[in-house]
């Protein structure tokens, strides 16, 4: 359910974005859906061999940045290979980029997963207790 979630507001900030921005142009909510999954593929299959160096030279301190980063560069990769999107220069993908990414926070943060909470990286507060 998480990745349903996470893929429709990714399509809502990167169509969103596009309506606002002049630089950005995506020609339907479906391109931007698809470009939603494109990137979440790109991201898990070769994010991850770009962001590793990278964080190898920022000592992993700049972990944050390096991903959104690496984000913009998979959108401009995207934006190469689809003719029905178009982003015209680095910066406003580097925003689309920060977008999606504080998106993601706050899904992570509002519905978190039982591996998300067991790990430690979000609490839940427990409202069931009983009152004595």
């Amino acid at each position: 359910m998480n990745l349903i979630l996470h893929l429709l507001l990714d399509a809502a900030v990167i169509f969103g974005l596009a309506y606002l921005m002049p630089q950005v142009d995506v020609k339907s909510f479906g391109t931007a859906l698809l470009i939603a999954v494109l990137l979440g593929l790109l991201n898990f299959f070769i994010g991850w061999v770009i962001r590793f160096p990278l964080n190898l030279v920022t000592f992993f301190l700049l972990t944050g940045l390096v991903r959104v980063v690496v984000m913009a560069l998979l959108l401009k990769l995207i934006d190469n290979f689809m003719d029905s999107f178009t982003i015209v220069g680095f910066w406003p993908a580097l925003v689309i980029a920060l977008a999606v990414a504080v998106a993601g926070m706050f899904i992570d943060r509002s519905a978190p997963t039982h591996e998300m909470v067991q790990s430690g990286y979000v609490t839940v507060l427990n409202l069931t207790s009983k009152f004595i």
